[in-house]
C-alpha cells in the first residue's frame, strides 16, 4: 500500500482514528486514485514509438513460435495417426 493510502485513514498512533462510513470509504478511494494518477508519467513520442516496436516484435516472434509448434505437432499427429485417407 502506498504512503497516501496507508497514512490517510490512520492517526498518529498508527491505529484507525475512526470508522469510515460507506460514502467516506468511497471518497477516500477516489482521493487515493487521483493521488496515484498524478504520479503517472506520460512517455515521450520517442519512448512510445520504442515501446510500440518492442511489443510488435515480441508478438511477431511469439506468432512464429506458435506457428512452428503447430506445424510440428500437426505433422507428428499425421505421422502417428495417419492422414485420414483409407488405404487401398
Amino acid at each position: 500500500m502506498t504512503e497516501t493510502a496507508a497514512g490517510s485513514s490512520r492517526g498518529p498512533s498508527g491505529k484507525s482514528s475512526e470508522k469510515r462510513g460507506f460514502f467516506g470509504r468511497i471518497f477516500l478511494f477516489i482521493r487515493q486514485v487521483i493521488a496515484e494518477l498524478k504520479k503517472v508519467v506520460t512517455p515521450t513520442r520517442k519512448e512510445l514509438l520504442n515501446y510500440t516496436l518492442v511489443v510488435i516484435a515480441f508478438v511477431v516472434i511469439m506468432m512464429l513460435i506458435v506457428t512452428v509448434l503447430d506445424l510440428v505437432f500437426g505433422q507428428g499427429a499425421l505421422l502417428i495417426f495417419g492422414d485420414g485417407v483409407p488405404e487401398q
